[in-house]
């Protein structure tokens, strides 16, 4: 196989030669000048990652870093850690492409639409905003889809694939601590000293003698980001490691009887999973309510569908004489029993009952809550029909059980996911074939 892969880096490398020894001879006329060539710098699988893709990407990291004061390390160590997770990112673009995953211009144009009208920009003046910056669009653009696709591959290879039981989310909630502290949230920074799929005892031990080094400089008062980004394998190592604010019911087991009973600034000794040693640092912590009160709607309404003998428009007209006549004192109930095609409501003359926040498809609710109660809305149209709504009453509700429940069942998905996306990204380094060329 190494055979293979040297066969086509070889065939790269004369294909460059030929093309710069082409351009050395048609401007040499004009002035001398000494031009360096690109090389590469690793190859995976069939593919090759060239220093100039490497110095790109390395000039994007030490900006982000630089906003946000992050002390940097020597580039020598961070050329390898930049490296590292563009050879990451080119695994799971091979798998994608392998898997049939692709994005369209269209929904790339549509994405970037959506990120410069987040900025109060068109797409123009976004454009012009990223160049005047010092970025190339062109090279931006084709990033964003590099993480579109990046996105929709991990979607489908993990976050479709795992699931939270009934018995995961009793158990969540079957503490006290668990339960009232739900809510509780840690911004928390990480650094993960990785050990390799089916490691040797000699692996393991030095996977723990590097942990144990790198416990030791941060005891001594190194910086926590400069060592993350210096040593970490984790995902957001060249972020200084900073995993933002995570919800004490997000956080993996383990960590849920350590970190709570840690202050803003203490770091947690090592911490070993299956996929290394880790070691974590509260940078700040926050309670939140343990009352969880929403206000409900008490609503009823009158649903009538377009179908092949009657129009959109006939509807609609149908449901404006009907508001007309609520409203000059016809009976709301017994126009939703004779007229609404929701038969489940039209028996309880058009009544949905108390509804909570999220309840109703997201086109109901935005008309019920323009309401005030006793007002009844035009005519407008949902997924499932033509509606009228009249809006009865409102009230708090504490909605904290069922609150809890969801709340439970969210963020042990999230966890689930975060630590199966872990171990499938190990997975599918290890069954790479990667060759670095880096210089030292």
């Amino acid at each position: 196989m190494k055979q293979h892969y040297h066969q086509i880096l070889l065939a790269q490398i004369l294909s460059a030669l030929l093309l710069a020894s082409f351009f050395t001879a048609s401007v040499s006329a004009k002035r001398p000048e000494i031009i360096e060539l690109d090389y590469v710098v690793a190859i995976v699988n069939k593919d090759v990652i060239t220093n100039i893709e490497l110095e790109r990407k390395l000039v994007e990291i030490t900006r982000q870093l630089e906003a946000k004061n992050t002390q940097l390390p020597p580039k020598s160590v961070l050329r390898k850690q930049v490296l590292e997770r563009i050879v990451i990112d080119q695994i799971q673009l091979q798998l994608a492409e392998r898997t049939g995953i692709r994005i369209s211009d269209e929904n790339l144009n549509q994405v970037l639409a959506n990120i410069a009208q987040n900025n109060q920009m068109d797409l123009d003046s976004f454009r012009q905003t990223l160049e005047s910056d010092g970025f190339d669009y062109t090279v931006f653009r084709e990033e964003m889809r590099k993480e579109m696709i990046i996105s929709q591959l991990r979607k489908r290879q993990v976050e479709n694939k795992t699931f939270v039981t009934e018995q995961e989310v009793k158990k969540q909630l079957a503490s006290m601590s668990g339960k009232q502290n739900l809510d509780n949230e840690f911004h928390l920074a990480h650094i993960l000293i990785p050990i390799p799929e089916s490691a040797k005892p000699v692996e393991i031990d030095a996977a723990k003698a590097k942990a144990e080094q790198t416990i030791t400089q941060l005891k001594l008062g190194a910086d926590f980001a400069k060592v993350a980004v210096s040593v970490s394998s984790g995902q957001q190592a060249l972020k200084g490691g900073d995993l933002g604010w995570i919800k004490q019911g997000q956080l993996p087991l383990i960590a849920q009887r350590i970190i709570p009973k840690l202050n803003p600034g203490d770091i947690t000794e090592l911490i070993q999973t299956a996929d290394g040693f880790h070691i974590l640092k509260v940078i700040d912590k926050r309670a939140h309510e343990k009352k969880h009160v929403v206000q409900q709607t008490l609503a009823r309404h009158i649903l009538i569908r377009p179908n092949q003998t009657i129009s959109n428009k006939e509807v609609e007209l149908k449901l404006k004489r009907l508001r007309i006549r609520i409203l000059g004192g016809d009976d709301f109930s017994a126009l939703a029993k004779a007229s609404s095609e929701d038969r489940a409501s039209a028996v309880q003359g058009g009544d949905l009952g108390w509804t909570s926040p999220g309840q109703m498809v997201t086109e109901f609710e935005d008309q019920m809550n323009k309401l005030k109660p006793g007002e009844i809305s035009e005519p407008f149209r949902s997924r499932f029909g033509w509606h009228i709504i009249q809006v009865l009453s409102r009230r708090d509700h504490d909605d904290t059980d069922n609150y809890l429940i969801s709340q439970a069942r969210k963020l042990i998905q999230k966890r689930k996911v975060a630590e199966q996306t872990r171990d499938w990204l190990r997975r599918i380094r290890d069954e790479a074939y990667v060759e670095y060329r880096l210089d030292e």
